[in-house]
């Protein structure tokens, strides 16, 4: 999909009109300001040849004056542009995450972790700096044409001379172009490595540890430190050389320009000292228009391969929708936490699958034709060997990956999103490994949502997290830490069954739940479900002898198919698989 770096920034603009335009006149009055100091510098220069004109106080009164103005509107403009930076970085990040949270969850990136921070980060900086740009060429533009106008009617030959030095730097700028964005793109790539990696030895310091691996670990990040460094420099010394291709442009302008006027006060004519002088101090503000319009072509360039790589985190969604409009609610009141309404469906009495189908792109792994039916109030355990597919079965039905055939009734009606359908208060859902944030244990477990630290307490109860949370000297205010390294694997996985019982949905998903917890608090778990709401509907993915003792129907899949549907004292006569799992777990006592 091709990406026109001019018009998403145009979006861009586009989306905070008024700042950006705001930063135009700014930033405009700021590049041509010193048009006023070289005709002041022209006509005081003018009166020491004549004797009329400006003298020495008006000149300093001037100046003095031209000063604080100019320092005054450049506090403006920076605090203006700062606001529009922001907003333009923040809408860029918005729309990728909304991007993100639209699609299936377990197809939502293809990308690591790492790369994706560099791109939420470094790409989108250096297009808002591309973009914040943008106001200083029309600046440029407006100086040059200005002071364009001046020198001609004063010396056209000469004027050539002071402008010349811009067409070079864009010719040179423009064959620059392919590596540039070679570079760049190079160096954000070994970037993304070398975070990724720091994050994956982060989250595995312990094993890391026991492994004693410490130096292999550490040897990589230097092997990947380097290989950044490496494509980081090059990328910096091009840059270097065609800034110094530009200044040294702009110094043999200069040079030419003393020449040319040398002759000139020699030969007489019209042309002054002040005229010179106006020339010189014009050729060090075109040598600075010189300097950014060469920078500003080259940081396009790389602007478009931060376009291109936020483009790829939309997967198949048009470019445009980098730059989409939206609000972003800076101001006022924090936005509250919408609540998914409860369909048309109403409370589950039935939930039938039909013919699901999913298989991983490029692969024969994944689901086929399963087929079944979920009775408010029950609990299924769907069970199978590693790789049989119970994940990828419970993610088809979630709309986490898209089926590729199949059918979805909830009550009779067919689920045509499930991925929007299966949320609270419809479903909640526990992955294998539950993801906690570095926040409290509450904000672990409200994620935003209002409700009383006595339903919270509740929910915490149910998920046999209760006794954990005496022992807590924080209670509720507890700081989990990073993805809850302060929390035991159990802790972890009972403080996700509790966000999801405090939500109250009508069908619980948990896949394999139980496989960091002990027998006993397994028994409790499950028995702590029926308590509280004999008719709440479970689908549990788990081999363990609880579950599978308490199910009212059991799933057996083996390579991605049902093998066997029915209840343990029946599937333990009639089914060869569930009889080798069975053997295969440690008996409960």
């Amino acid at each position: 999909m091709t990406v026109r770096t001019p018009r998403l920034i145009s979006g861009l603009a586009r989306s905070f009109p008024w700042r950006w335009l705001a930063n135009v006149a700014l930033w405009t009055s700021i590049w041509t300001m010193p048009i006023l100091v070289g005709l002041i510098t022209r006509a005081f220069f003018n009166r020491l040849e004549t004797g009329v004109g400006l003298n020495i106080t008006t000149l300093v009164v001037l100046m003095a004056a031209y000063g604080l103005g100019r320092v005054a509107v450049m506090v403006v403009a920076m605090h203006n542009d700062v606001h529009f930076m922001f907003r333009v970085g923040s809408l860029m990040r918005r729309n990728m995450f909304a991007r993100i949270l639209t699609l299936p969850g377990a197809q939502a990136v293809d990308a690591a972790s790492g790369e994706l921070i560099t791109r939420f980060r470094e790409d989108v900086e250096h297009v808002e700096e591309t973009t914040s740009w943008t106001v200083d060429m029309v600046g440029a533009l407006v100086f040059a044409s200005v002071a364009l106008s001046i020198l001609i009617s004063i010396d056209p030959g000469m004027t050539l001379l002071v402008f010349l030095p811009l067409v070079v730097v864009i010719v040179l700028a423009e064959r620059a172009g392919t590596a540039i964005r070679r570079y760049r793109e190079a160096a954000r790539e070994a970037t993304g490595r070398v975070t990724e990696a720091l994050g994956e030895a982060f989250g595995a310091v312990q094993s890391i540890k026991v492994a004693g691996a410490e130096q292999p670990v550490i040897d990589h990040l230097v092997e990947l430190n380097e290989e950044r460094r490496h494509l980081m420099v090059r990328d910096r010394v091009l840059q270097g050389v065609l800034e110094a291709l530009f200044w040294n442009t702009i110094n043999i302008g200069t040079g030419l320009i003393l020449i040319a006027a040398a002759s000139r006060l020699q030969g007489g004519g019209s042309f002054t000292v002040g005229d010179f002088a106006l020339f010189v101090f014009f050729m060090g503000a075109a040598s600075d228009t010189v300097h950014i319009v060469g920078l500003f072509i080259a940081r396009l360039r790389q602007a478009g391969v931060s376009f291109e790589r936020m483009a790829a985190v939309l997967r198949g969604a048009p470019p445009d929708q980098l730059v989409a409009q939206a609000d972003l609610e800076l101001t006022g009141d924090l936005p509250a936490l919408p609540e998914a309404p409860r369909s048309a469906a109403g409370r589950l009495q039935r939930l039938e699958v039909r013919g699901l189908s999913f298989h991983y792109p490029g692969t024969a792994n994944g689901i086929e034709d399963i087929s079944f039916d979920l009775e408010r109030g029950s609990f299924t355990v769907v069970t199978g060997r590693i790789g049989a597919g119970k994940t990828t079965l419970l993610r088809a039905i979630l709309g986490l990956v898209d089926a590729d055939a199949g059918e979805l009734r909830w009550n009779g009606m067919v689920v045509d999103e499930p991925d929007r359908f299966f949320v609270p208060p419809h479903a909640a859902y526990t992955p294998q490994v539950p993801k906690l944030f570095s926040m409290s244990l509450r904000d672990n477990l409200l994620m935003g949502l209002a409700v009383s630290d006595d339903d919270l307490r509740v929910a915490i109860g149910t998920a046999v997290m209760g006794p954990d949370l005496d022992h807590m000297a924080g209670g509720l205010d507890t700081q989990v830490g990073p993805q809850g390294v302060r929390l035991s694997g159990g802790q972890v996985q009972r403080t996700a069954a509790a966000r999801m019982l405090v939500r109250k949905p009508d069908l619980l998903v948990f896949d394999d739940l139980s496989s960091a917890l002990d027998v006993d608090t397994e028994k409790q778990l499950w028995e702590g479900l029926l308590k509280d709401d004999p008719d709440i509907t479970s689908l549990v993915v788990s081999h363990r002898h609880p579950a599978l003792r308490r199910a009212d129907q059991i799933i057996v899949l083996v390579d991605g198919r049902v093998e066997s549907i029915g209840r343990l004292d029946d599937l333990l006569e009639t089914s060869a698989e569930l009889q080798r799992l069975w053997v295969g777990e440690q008996p409960a006592p």
